[in-house]
């Protein structure tokens, strides 16, 4: 019996706050890096509002975004076998001022 695996000793229990259940919608997301980690602020863009905020910002290892971006890539493929194609509407490039310039 010592041999045989406990079946809930791999599984992950996650919570899910109310606050956050809600979700926040985004429709632009800017990403940057470092050597050390990427940075995806996603952001509510209003139109005819020409200032906007950052509503989430996510710090992800490189090996995370590495995966999140193959998690999304398959979870698009899916999308797109079950409903058809996701159609990108080009769009001109926004112009942006996000902060203060840096300096080193």
């Amino acid at each position: 019996m010592a041999d045989k695996k406990n079946p809930n000793q791999n599984q992950l229990n996650i919570e899910l706050d109310e606050s956050i259940a809600d979700g926040t919608y985004s429709n632009l997301a800017i990403i940057n890096h470092s050597v050390s980690e990427f940075v995806i602020d996603f952001i509510n863009v209003m139109p005819g509002r020409p200032k906007s905020k950052v509503k989430s910002r996510v710090i992800l290892t490189p090996q995370h975004a590495k995966r999140l971006m193959k998690a999304l890539s398959d979870n698009v493929q899916r999308f797109e076998a079950a409903h058809g194609e996701i159609k990108d509407y080009e769009q001109p490039p926004i112009p942006l001022n996000f902060g203060p310039t840096g300096e080193a």
